[in-house]
């Protein structure tokens, strides 16, 4: 298979996985639309080290309800996983 060196969504920056999750435009988008849907008024993936910094520190500043949502639509025990690859 042939693989493209640029993003496919976004044809903007390399096709890494920290771009796929937090830097592309549509990553953010989506990360948008599934905290309004969760009711959870936290900033997106942005500016951290890594997905798991930001999950860390948004559930500081969510409910336990909302962390309970957070924690099942990132699946927060394979976060490390997926960023070590």
């Amino acid at each position: 298979l042939q693989h493209h060196p640029c993003c496919l969504l976004c044809d903007q920056a390399p096709e890494t996985m920290r771009h796929l999750l937090m830097d592309c435009t549509f990553a953010r988008q989506t990360w948008h639309e599934v905290l309004t849907w969760l009711g959870v008024q936290i900033p997106t993936p942005n500016n951290e080290a890594t997905l798991m910094d930001w999950w860390l520190r948004s559930t500081q500043a969510a409910t336990t309800l909302q962390c309970k949502a957070l924690a099942s639509v990132t699946e927060t025990s394979s976060l490390d996983d997926l960023e070590a690859q």
